[in-house]
């Protein structure tokens, strides 16, 4: 256990190591913007795969272990890992012990939100493995208490500390964030969400915005951090990930999801998440049946 953590991380860490053992992911009721994991593994959990989001995390128990532009990482319980939009990396144990670990999937444009006053662009972290206890204590308050939704007033205190710390270890210099047409940019997400499960064509998008296909696809890139098509595509998976870990089938999920068959639904899944949807499915299933009852969710004094 890191001995650079305050006592009051410390205990938190304790009480949240204190899971049974087996192979597992739990996921937290979402928030908008927002998606929190607990995971335990042993071996490599995930093949290389890329987010359309920040993932921020902090190790629990045992060593994690990725790969991560071109050299291999390794945190310790208590450090933090910052994992930047669109960046591949697989996952896994580093040590026979096995691993334990909480992960927050943190949506750019929140942070872009709270960056707007200054005028800059996101922070670049380029250490993945961050020890700064003060951070860790930031992402527990949101990650301790897993089987609880967010509440409103939280999240907007939780992301404006979240963009603090990441801001302290961002080495290279902010760029100028520019004008961002946010009101189009919005729009266009809010109009892809509510038709993820279809094909969207650029049509639709300039008549929703006003925005020539071009123009939309740097303002929206700009906000959030990925194109238009990948953003769609994330929500489709997200969708599908959800309903497989409620249970459904798989290829009914592909068909209500919008994808061609089970097989396309495979194949990009694996690209989002390093893993099947069948590989998903059960270890989401082990979390339900051996974490729910007395999954360790500990407190955060920061809640």
């Amino acid at each position: 256990m890191s001995q650079d953590l305050h006592p009051q991380v410390f205990e938190g860490l304790e009480r949240l190591c204190a899971a049974p053992s087996g192979n597992g992911i739990l996921t937290a009721p979402a928030f908008p913007g927002i998606e929190r994991i607990g995971a335990q593994f042993s071996g490599n959990a995930f093949e290389p795969h890329r987010h359309d989001t920040y993932a921020l995390g902090v190790t629990l128990k045992g060593v994690q272990t990725f790969r991560y532009r071109g050299k291999r990482r390794f945190s310790l319980p208590g450090q933090v890992i910052v994992l930047h939009p669109d960046e591949e990396h697989d996952g896994g144990a580093g040590t026979e012990d096995g691993l334990q670990y909480r992960m927050l999937y943190l949506e750019p444009s929140l942070l872009l939100e709270c960056l707007e006053a200054d005028g800059v662009g996101l922070p670049f972290v380029d250490e993945p493995v961050i020890g700064d206890p003060a951070l860790a204590g930031v992402l527990l308050a949101a990650l301790s208490e897993l089987d609880r939704e967010l509440d409103e007033l939280f999240v907007d205190d939780f992301v404006s500390r979240v963009t603090g710390g990441l801001s302290r270890h961002a080495r290279l210099p902010r760029r100028p964030l520019g004008g961002v047409a946010w009101r189009q940019a919005r729009a266009a997400r809010d109009y892809l969400e509510a038709h993820a499960t279809r094909a969207v064509h650029s049509l639709e998008l300039e008549a929703v915005t006003g925005l020539d296909r071009f123009a939309l696809s740097r303002h929206f890139r700009a906000a959030f951090a990925t194109s238009p098509h990948r953003y769609l595509l994330m929500r489709r998976l997200q969708q599908a990930r959800a309903m497989i870990g409620a249970g459904e089938g798989i290829s009914d999920v592909a068909a209500a999801t919008g994808f061609a068959d089970q097989s396309h639904l495979n194949r990009h899944f694996k690209k989002a998440y390093g893993m099947t949807p069948g590989q998903w499915a059960t270890l989401a299933h082990n979390a339900e049946r051996r974490f729910r009852p007395g999954f360790p969710q500990g407190r955060s004094g920061g809640r």
